[in-house]
């Protein structure tokens, strides 16, 4: 198994670039060589929902999807990273349907988090519906009915095939002890989908509630500090969380830079931008698009009401067909907060207008600036808005979320943007300077943004226009050390 690169890595479902993680393989290898170090391959375990994160265990690869060899196989050519969900599981696991069937008697009953024993008096204030940071419009609880006849409410973040775990519970350690041992065993990076959501306490938020989001952390890296395995805690919300995340020398995502990048590109300003890449963690990945939609509560502080207005109001006028099949945006409760959209449904391909300059430049900020690049797979197509999945009735998610046929895949790769990006992809790959230093020069007010990758003699410059949505890319023949304009 391959170790941890700073190589660029795929974000793909088992079976969106091909039918299975054979068909991903073969799709790599014939139209993307050295396009990519590494490869997160979103839940490939049985699952009853959600495309993969209801999981119902991580015993076996989904038979639809291939096995452990598949996976073994994938991992000698890039480092992979799995998911793993710390705060849930799926109402069809085994440890959920044997407390239905056994009640109290099942050894899995205080993996579950009874809504009335956690409240102090039964049931939350209006105080503390208030300060919750919820999902659901509703309390994050659904109620169910044992076998035993008894109703019981459990506590729900998220889907109604997702159940909540208590991280304290004997039986939920030892769950997360035998399937991260398993998962560790075929890849170097777990990222921890959500975990957040697992520190819950009465009378605060229940997201990232500290010193309690620690203890979470703790209990969940048992397993993996005593194999060396790295983890990449997911985290949508403020940037001061993954600013917190990385004093402790975690792997952060910077899922600031889509709004940014936007931004600047929709105003011509690359201010705000070039503020965040001066303060931003070092030790991180970087995104511009993902299965999610593109994140908004990401950039609260770094830009204002105002300025996170003006990207939406532009993303919802390029929405604007898919607006009449779209159920409901995504939506969060904050303390103290009215519910707001937290992320925008769309490509990221198509919130650029499906402008090709536009989207080339900020793929090149993506692969300079500080961090390991995340390219998500329909972003590696310059996919746009898939308006028949949601005509379909699929989530307003499936926007951006289309399954590609090789045939599909073939025509797309001859587009000559993409032939550049992938020849840029390689350059971030390969040349010595992204395993060095990194100067971003200070914002001149002109919508120029600059960044410096050097080390020792050899070096690669970005110099991006926003205003004129164009850049150049200078850089050393690691060979001769002659300078080279891409």
């Amino acid at each position: 198994m391959k170790k941890v690169e700073n190589k660029i890595m795929l974000i793909t479902y088992a079976n969106a670039m091909g039918k299975n993680l054979k068909g991903l393989d073969e799709v790599l290898d014939r139209y993307f060589p050295g396009v990519f170090g590494g490869v997160h391959i979103l839940p490939f375990f049985p699952s009853s929902g959600d495309r993969g994160f209801a999981v119902i265990h991580y015993d076996t690869v989904d038979p639809a999807f291939g096995d452990w060899h598949d996976i073994d196989r994938l991992a000698e050519k890039y480092y992979l990273m799995a998911d793993f969900m710390l705060n849930h599981i799926s109402i069809r696991a085994k440890e959920f349907q044997d407390y239905m069937a056994r009640g109290d008697a099942s050894p899995y009953r205080n993996m579950f988090i009874h809504w009335d024993a956690f409240w102090p008096n039964g049931e939350p204030t209006e105080a503390d519906m208030e300060k919750m940071y919820r999902r659901k419009a509703n309390g994050p609880y659904l109620t169910f009915t044992r076998a035993d006849g008894k109703q019981v409410k459990l506590w729900n973040t998220f889907f109604e095939e997702q159940i909540d775990i208590d991280p304290y519970a004997a039986p939920t350690q030892a769950y997360y002890e035998r399937n991260l041992g398993r998962l560790a065993d075929h890849v170097p990076l777990i990222r921890f989908d959500a975990f957040a959501y697992a520190s819950k306490r009465p009378g605060t938020s229940c997201f990232f509630v500290e010193p309690d989001i620690w203890n979470v952390l703790d209990i969940g890296m048992r397993p993996l500090r005593a194999r060396g395995t790295e983890m990449l805690p997911e985290i949508h919300e403020n940037y001061h969380i993954q600013m917190k995340m990385a004093e402790k020398g975690y792997w952060v995502y910077d899922f600031a830079l889509p709004m940014l990048l936007l931004h600047a590109l929709m105003t011509g300003r690359a201010d705000r931008l070039n503020h965040w890449l001066q303060i931003c963690p070092r030790k991180q990945f970087t995104t511009l698009d993902t299965h999610d939609g593109i994140g908004m509560v990401d950039v609260a502080d770094l830009l204002t009401d105002e300025e996170i207005d003006l990207v939406r109001e532009r993303v919802d006028e390029i929405t604007l067909p898919a607006k009449p099949y779209i159920r409901l945006p995504g939506m969060i409760k904050q303390t103290g907060k009215k519910a707001t959209r937290y992320q925008l449904n769309c490509t990221y391909y198509s919130a650029l207008g499906a402008d090709d300059d536009a989207y080339l430049l900020a793929r090149a900020v993506q692969f300079f600036a500080p961090g390991i690049p995340q390219v998500y797979y329909v972003g590696l197509l310059a996919g746009e808005n898939d308006i028949d999945a949601l005509k379909r009735g699929e989530e307003p998610r499936s926007i951006n979320r289309h399954t590609y046929t090789e045939a599909e895949i073939a025509e797309a790769v001859k587009k000559p943007m993409l032939q550049r990006m992938y020849q840029l992809m390689r350059l971030r790959n390969t040349h010595p300077a992204f395993d060095g230093d990194i100067t971003i020069e200070p914002d001149r007010g002109d919508g120029r943004l600059t960044i410096l990758r050097k080390n020792r003699e050899q070096w690669a410059e970005l110099t991006a226009d926003f205003k004129a949505k164009a850049f150049t890319v200078r850089y050393t023949d690691p060979a001769t050390g002659e300078a080279h304009i891409f």
